[in-house]
Protein backbone atom coordinates (compact mmCIF):
# COMPACT_ATOMS: atom_id res chain seq x y z
CA UNK A 1 0.00 0.00 0.00
CA UNK A 2 1.82 3.51 -1.54
CA UNK A 3 0.07 6.04 1.06
CA UNK A 4 1.39 8.74 -1.27
CA UNK A 5 -0.51 7.86 -4.20
CA UNK A 6 -4.03 7.41 -2.12
CA UNK A 7 -6.58 10.14 -2.57
CA UNK A 8 -7.87 12.45 0.61
CA UNK A 9 -11.12 10.83 0.65
CA UNK A 10 -9.22 6.95 0.75
CA UNK A 11 -6.88 8.78 3.62
CA UNK A 12 -9.75 9.13 5.63
CA UNK A 13 -10.58 6.43 5.14
CA UNK A 14 -8.01 4.33 5.93
CA UNK A 15 -7.55 6.85 9.03
CA UNK A 16 -11.23 5.99 10.25
CA UNK A 17 -10.37 2.11 9.97
CA UNK A 18 -7.09 2.52 11.81
CA UNK A 19 -8.46 4.49 14.83
CA UNK A 20 -11.41 1.68 14.66
CA UNK A 21 -9.02 -0.95 14.90
CA UNK A 22 -6.70 0.44 17.56
CA UNK A 23 -9.94 0.53 19.62
CA UNK A 24 -11.29 -2.62 19.46
CA UNK A 25 -8.17 -3.89 20.07
CA UNK A 26 -7.81 -1.80 23.28
CA UNK A 27 -10.83 -3.40 24.26
CA UNK A 28 -9.80 -6.61 23.99
CA UNK A 29 -6.37 -5.87 25.50
CA UNK A 30 -8.60 -4.41 28.27
CA UNK A 31 -10.57 -7.22 28.52
CA UNK A 32 -7.40 -9.56 28.77
CA UNK A 33 -6.33 -7.89 31.71
CA UNK A 34 -9.07 -8.27 33.86
CA UNK A 35 -9.76 -11.58 33.08
CA UNK A 36 -6.08 -11.81 34.55
CA UNK A 37 -6.36 -9.74 37.36
CA UNK A 38 -9.50 -11.67 37.99
CA UNK A 39 -7.93 -14.70 37.91
CA UNK A 40 -5.28 -14.24 39.85
CA UNK A 41 -7.22 -12.31 42.77
CA UNK A 42 -9.42 -15.96 42.93
CA UNK A 43 -6.23 -18.21 43.20
CA UNK A 44 -5.15 -15.96 45.84
CA UNK A 45 -8.75 -16.21 47.29
CA UNK A 46 -9.28 -12.24 47.51
CA UNK A 47 -12.38 -10.80 46.67
CA UNK A 48 -12.30 -8.71 43.79
CA UNK A 49 -14.17 -5.70 45.39
CA UNK A 50 -11.84 -5.72 48.29
CA UNK A 51 -8.62 -5.85 46.16
CA UNK A 52 -9.79 -2.45 44.24
CA UNK A 53 -11.58 -0.77 47.16
CA UNK A 54 -8.14 -1.27 48.95
CA UNK A 55 -6.34 0.22 46.67
CA UNK A 56 -8.16 3.36 46.10
CA UNK A 57 -8.86 5.01 49.66
CA UNK A 58 -5.02 6.80 50.04
CA UNK A 59 -3.82 7.26 53.69
CA UNK A 60 -5.48 9.70 55.34
CA UNK A 61 -3.55 10.20 58.81
CA UNK A 62 -2.08 13.07 59.30
CA UNK A 63 1.81 12.76 59.70
CA UNK A 64 3.49 14.90 63.04
CA UNK A 65 5.67 18.06 62.69
CA UNK A 66 9.24 16.55 63.45
CA UNK A 67 11.16 20.34 62.67
CA UNK A 68 9.90 23.43 63.89
CA UNK A 69 11.69 27.48 63.07
CA UNK A 70 12.72 27.90 66.82
CA UNK A 71 12.08 31.71 65.98
CA UNK A 72 8.45 31.33 64.05
CA UNK A 73 6.31 28.39 65.39
CA UNK A 74 4.52 28.60 61.83
CA UNK A 75 7.40 27.59 59.59
CA UNK A 76 7.12 23.28 59.84
CA UNK A 77 8.14 20.27 58.33
CA UNK A 78 7.14 16.61 58.54
CA UNK A 79 10.29 15.77 57.83
CA UNK A 80 8.98 14.07 54.85
CA UNK A 81 9.78 15.19 51.20
CA UNK A 82 11.50 17.79 50.21
CA UNK A 83 13.11 20.10 52.67
CA UNK A 84 11.85 23.29 53.01
CA UNK A 85 13.25 26.56 51.99
CA UNK A 86 13.49 27.72 56.27
CA UNK A 87 15.49 24.21 56.65
CA UNK A 88 17.66 24.28 53.70
CA UNK A 89 18.95 27.91 54.71
CA UNK A 90 19.17 26.47 58.68
CA UNK A 91 21.50 24.16 57.81
CA UNK A 92 23.50 26.25 54.95
CA UNK A 93 24.14 28.30 57.57
CA UNK A 94 26.69 25.43 59.71
CA UNK A 95 23.52 24.71 62.45
CA UNK A 96 22.36 21.06 63.14
CA UNK A 97 19.30 20.43 62.11
CA UNK A 98 18.82 18.68 65.42
CA UNK A 99 18.43 21.66 67.03
CA UNK A 100 14.96 22.06 65.12
CA UNK A 101 13.91 18.75 66.47
CA UNK A 102 10.35 18.93 68.41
Amino acid sequence: MNLSTMTMLELRKLEDNVKQELNSREREDLNKAREQIMAIAQQAGIPLKQLILDGMHPRTGKVAVRYRHPDNAAEQWTGRGRQPLWVKRWVESGKSIDLLRV
